[in-house]
């Protein structure tokens, strides 16, 4: 791995966390993730599963991790099961985790080669009532594929039907949405290499450049710094490509007079940031391009003000689209009538912006955690307010990472440019 692991007392502290929330006599299971097929003999990128990597730190396929917290024997409370390693495999694949290695990544005493689950799963799961597996229960998700949790499950209920089962992921979204300190420290790194790629970019965007030659400088900075790359599929839109809110196609050629919209973030070590940057394409903004800028920026600087402990998203979001609305009021784009007429389901604001203002982050990009619950202390939000004008081939949207704290935020984005002064000065050194 290119990046440098957490210490393993992050993982034996999430694995109390969960054994804490779980009841007398349980069992719970984690999977990693299958390695994808593309064609022919090809796959995808291995990624972990990320309920795995919390609990655990272990970074490599065909893993599975058991707890068991009430098992009579306490060399058997928790189990991580791997891959046997062999000449075979490290010719071909290269180096997989020994024994050792594991115990030092997780913290975890008792680690078992994968030939060995059946007979101890057979062992726990007997003298245990209940039984939690894991599903992926984002509210976005569309699994289409059947997954290892998938399979495991079918074959686990048909052996113990009479077992009490239970959902994994609602305990796992409470707790990964509450983030450790050696998790925000992640994340700022994926933050600081994220600006690094931002600045890189100021000082080679001029008009004739490609939005792909942009991408490029972008991966370039994110690897040389020990990124696996971007957290998620870059839009790199210029011009009228910035109203597209997730134009991907990155082919077309910068304009002078056009503006574009960035929204890009480096991972590190699985932990993502998620930045939108918008900028001009000859070094300086327009008096109208000026104008929807700095109502973005208002409109961010609000929402991260009342972005506090005990706030209801939703609630969050009504006020956020009251500031927007105020704004889009003096830039001209609606007026009385429009608000007057709106349907309240969809007010006039939607027409030029259409999505919400934040998300949970972490190991995912969109991070698993409630949007219906008060917010707490220690969750990361992104805060990303947009203007889209279609008739004027205009988008803007700007986004920051925070750490909510008891009495503020945290902006791990606090370095990068973004003041209107800021991005001209550097774009025209």
């Amino acid at each position: 791995m290119k990046y440098t692991p957490l210490p393993n007392t992050l993982y034996i502290k999430n694995r109390k966390k969960l054994a804490e929330k779980l009841p007398s006599k349980s069992l719970a299971v984690f999977h990693s993730n299958d390695i994808m097929p593309t064609n022919a003999d090809g796959t995808m990128k291995f990624r972990q599963n990320n309920d795995l990597l919390y609990l655990s730190g272990i970074d490599q396929e065909e893993s599975i991790l058991v707890i068991c917290p009430d098992f009579p024997d306490p060399d058997m409370r928790e189990i991580l099961f791997l891959r046997e390693t062999n000449e075979h495999i490290a010719i071909w694949e290269g180096h997989k985790y020994t024994k050792e290695e594991a115990q030092e990544a997780s913290g975890i005493e008792n680690i078992q080669w994968l030939d060995k689950f059946d007979n101890i799963f057979n062992t726990l799961i007997s003298l245990s009532e209940h039984v939690f597996l894991n599903t992926n229960e984002h509210l976005r998700a569309g699994t289409v594929v059947e997954t290892r949790d998938a399979r495991f499950i079918k074959s686990c209920k048909e052996r113990y039907p009479l077992h009490q089962y239970h959902r994994a992921a609602p305990l796992m979204h409470q707790l990964r949405a509450v983030k450790e300190q050696e998790e925000i420290d992640q994340m700022q790194i994926a933050c600081d290499i994220t600006e690094k790629g931002f600045r890189r970019i100021l000082s080679f965007v001029k008009p004739g450049v490609t939005e792909y030659e942009i991408e490029a400088e972008f991966i370039h900075e994110f690897i040389k710094n020990r990124s696996k790359g971007f957290a998620y599929e870059p839009i790199i839109a210029s011009g009228a490509n910035a109203c597209v809110l997730h134009y991907l196609e990155n082919k077309e050629t910068c304009k002078g007079g056009d503006l574009i919209l960035f929204d890009v973030g480096a991972e590190y070590g699985n932990y993502n940031a998620d930045m939108s940057r918008t900028i001009p394409v000859n070094g300086r903004f327009t008096p109208r391009q000026r104008s929807v800028y700095e109502a973005v920026l208002r409109v961010q600087k609000g929402a991260m003000d009342i972005l506090r402990p005990g706030i209801n998203i939703q609630e969050y979001h009504k006020e956020v689209g009251l500031m927007m609305q105020a704004e889009l009021l003096g830039l001209g784009l609606i007026d009385q009538t429009d608000i007057q007429n709106q349907d309240p389901k969809w007010p006039a604001y939607k027409k030029y912006f259409m999505h919400g203002t934040s998300h949970h982050l972490g190991l995912d990009v969109h991070d698993v955690g409630t949007m219906y619950e008060p917010i707490s202390s220690g969750m990361v939000f992104t805060v990303e307010p947009g203007i889209y004008i279609p008739e004027e081939n205009l988008g803007i949207r700007l986004e920051n990472n925070i750490v909510i704290q008891d009495n503020g935020y945290l902006d791990l984005m606090r370095n990068i440019p973004i003041e209107v002064e800021e991005i001209e000065e550097l774009m025209n050194k």
